[in-house]
């Protein structure tokens, strides 16, 4: 439960690309997976639950693993990371 109210306080924050009129369009009832799922295309960054950050392109999101590609610092690499691994999930909003 701590880790969902952790998420919703990083998404209230920083926001996701899902805005209507400016709006955040973040749901009580949304989960990493449901987050994840809205960012696919698009870069995030990672916070894991041992405090590691690991920021790429969101790929293909499963049941239990979030595919990215175009690791920061390892473009070349991809990763899997293990969904409840996934301490929150950081969006740039704006700015370039």
């Amino acid at each position: 439960m701590k880790t969902l109210q952790l998420l919703s306080l990083v998404m209230l924050l920083t926001g996701t690309a899902a805005f209507a009129d400016g709006k955040l369009e973040f749901q009580p009832t949304d989960t990493v997976k449901t987050v994840l799922d809205k960012q696919v295309g698009q870069k995030v960054e990672l916070r894991l639950k041992g405090g590691e950050k690991l920021a790429g392109k969101v790929e293909k999101v499963g049941d239990k693993a979030v595919h990215l590609s175009a690791i920061a610092g390892q473009e070349l690499f991809d990763a899997v990371v293990v969904l409840e691994d996934v301490a929150a999930v950081l969006i740039r909003t704006g700015g370039k």
